[in-house]
């Protein structure tokens, strides 16, 4: 046999079985040996089948005793799947009890061929000088450009003050991390972000300095950026989740933007979250960090007080001049009950001069229904499911099987008329409307989200959370209605994601706007105080008591009933704490495990040890979720 015949190839095979997890070896045949490449795409005979997989490296010989198979096909020789990347997805999957397969198919793209036949070779341009100018307005903001102008890798939590760019302060951080030789990953939560983000890139760093990378492209699109990337010939990574993994050379900065937005959480197994992959291939590949935000969340903060992250804010006089002075009131007068719309909040709009927004927690008309005399909730006579009314002249509908209701009576006192504890956007905006019939009402949320609107003094913009559009120049008044009700969440992230939100609304707000928030003066105190960091810092406080992430590790495993009453009484290492398990849905349960922060390895590999058992033994497998964002 030749000395080509016994290169041997490591081969990654893309495989979810957990118990299958690991490199195989292959011969490379002496017809393939001028196209296998470490990083390259290849079909192998696995199990019988024929499977993709990579090539994670070529060897002289291998440990396996036994005959080794030939790689079958070379799908193509473009290197794809570089070192760091091979190496990440390893420590991904360890770090959330999953396999390193399902790690790559989420950090690269399906192949198009016709992308690949674009040739490469382009040498990444030089940006312009942008400076700093975004950074004098925080307390050492200007030292953490001047650190990556100069190759170091400073480690930071920035908190955005209201109407200062955070797109044009980190477009100023990439340009210093470049002009220094090295690359930069920038990760935002959602393609509307990415699209106001692209614009501010494209004009400080030049037209062709970066790429996007979402899952909303093209696949041509995506996978020709992504192959810019991976030859070389750009820098610059900007998008959602999946660019988190995007094979930057000479990385240098990894920066998030609104880490605690819950779709930086991936869906998809093994269900990681973008923050902690960024700060794993930073430690990997001793990038810098920035994490940004108008908020900040618990995980931060801990970043912050274990001094792991040096803190970016602007200072206390800075903090009271560009935030809105917020008014807090419970929405009663003289005694009397809560009002829906409060007397401070219908003076303030009344007297606003310039668009005004009001942030509302629910969506829709009237998203729940009780009866007027006993406050029975109103069911469907079908299933049992709740009632909901869409609009004014809407019938009743089943949330459940959408069956109509033209006459509805209550099962408990045989009342026929209706009240809607909670109601929506929609039904706020009749209401406004009705209140302030000189403004022009807009509403943002459900399936119609805006991003933007064009400055109207008039206008009255009611939105759910997270739907705020921006306007130019701010909003004159932000009104947080019905506070309370986002607090009222069963979420154990309640307190931190509601403050991140209205953080995120008040930031919307014209220099020297009024803000009024309807709610309990003692609890929105973070927002009285313009202090996101001292919200978290009480959030971390509270997390610490209960042992929750950051402070501790805590997985969640569901499966059938049967089989999580089984792991629930089977012999747990002793630093584990089992709670439950609890039902989650008929015929399933959930178990829930937690552990001190320095065993979360330990766990997950008890866990993914489980996942391999049940895998082995082509038993149906069961979801493991490390530090979920909800559960």
């Amino acid at each position: 046999m030749s000395p080509a015949q016994r290169r041997v190839a490591r081969i990654l095979v893309d495989t979810p079985l957990s118990h299958l997890d690991r490199p195989f070896d292959y011969v490379v045949p002496d017809d393939l040996a001028d196209s296998v490449v470490p990083g390259c795409r290849i079909k192998v005979r696995f199990a019988g089948r024929l499977v993709d997989g990579y090539v994670l490296e070529l060897a002289d010989d291998s440990d396996h005793e036994g005959k080794l198979a030939p790689i079958a096909k070379v799908v193509s020789s473009e290197p794809v799947l570089t070192p760091e990347i091979a190496k990440l997805a390893r420590d991904v999957a360890d770090r959330y009890a999953g396999t390193a397969g399902d790690v790559l198919r989420l950090a690269i793209p399906p192949r198009h061929a016709r992308a690949e036949a674009h040739p490469g070779g382009a040498t990444p341009p030089e940006p312009p000088a942008i400076g700093d100018a975004s950074w004098h307005a925080y307390l050492h903001g200007a030292a953490f450009v001047r650190a990556l102008g100069a190759g170091e890798s400073p480690r930071a939590v920035l908190n955005v003050l209201p109407r200062h760019e955070p797109e044009r302060a980190v477009a100023e951080a990439v340009s210093a991390a470049v002009r220094a030789g090295r690359g930069a990953v920038v990760c935002v939560p959602d393609v509307r972000d990415v699209a106001r983000w692209d614009a501010v890139f494209a004009e400080a760093l030049g037209p062709d300095a970066h790429v996007t990378l979402t899952a909303a492209d093209k696949p041509a699109a995506r996978y020709r950026n992504f192959l810019r990337v991976s030859r070389g010939e750009v820098q610059v990574v900007l998008g959602t989740r999946g660019a988190a993994y995007a094979p930057v050379h000479h990385l240098g900065l990894v920066a998030i933007w609104d880490d605690g937005d819950d779709l930086h959480a991936e869906p998809r197994a093994p269900y990681p979250h973008t923050r902690e992959v960024l700060l794993t291939r930073a430690v990997e590949t001793g990038a810098a960090v920035l994490i940004a935000g108008h908020a900040r969340t618990a995980e931060a903060q801990s970043l912050v007080e274990q001094g792991w992250c040096a803190e970016i804010v602007g200072d206390q006089p800075a903090r009271r001049r560009e935030w809105p002075v917020v008014d807090v009131t419970d929405g009663t007068e003289h005694g009397a009950a809560p009002a829906r719309l409060p007397a401070a909040v219908f003076e303030t709009v009344r007297g606003a001069e310039g668009p005004v927004l009001v942030q509302v927690p629910r969506r829709g008309y009237r998203t729940s229904l009780v009866c007027d005399q006993c406050r029975t909730p109103a069911q469907c006579p079908a299933c049992a499911g709740p009632l909901v009314q869409h609009r004014a002249d809407a019938p009743l509908v089943c949330r459940w099987c959408a069956t109509t209701v033209a006459q509805w009576q209550c099962g408990e006192c045989h009342g026929t008329r209706l009240r809607a504890p909670v109601v929506g956007q929609l039904r706020t905006a009749e209401e406004f409307a009705a209140a302030f019939p000189g403004r022009a009402i807009v509403t943002s949320g459900g399936q119609t989200v805006l991003d933007r609107i064009e400055r109207d003094e008039s206008a009255l913009v009611l939105a759910t959370p997270g739907a705020e559009p921006v306007v130019p120049g701010g909003y004159a008044v932000v009104v947080l209605l019905d506070t309370w009700l986002m607090l009222a969440r069963d979420d154990v992230r309640v307190f931190e994601e509601s403050h991140r939100r209205w953080f995120n609304a008040l930031a919307l707000a014209a220099y020297g706007a009024r803000a009024v928030a309807v709610g309990d003066s003692g609890t929105l105190q973070g927002l009285v105080r313009a202090d996101p960091a001292g919200v978290a810092a009480r959030e971390l406080a509270d997390r610490a008591q209960t042992h929750l992430p950051p402070v501790g590790r805590l997985a969640t495993v569901d499966g059938p009933e049967a089989v999580i009453t089984g792991l629930s009484t089977r012999e747990w290492p002793p630093f584990v704490d089992v709670l439950g398990p609890v039902p989650v849905e008929p015929g399933r349960d959930r178990l829930i495990l937690r552990v001190p922060r320095r065993e979360g390895l330990a766990l997950a590999k008890v866990l993914k040890g489980i996942a391999a058992e049940r895998s082995a033994a082509k038993e149906p497998p069961v979801r493991i979720q490390i530090d979920p964002v909800a559960f």
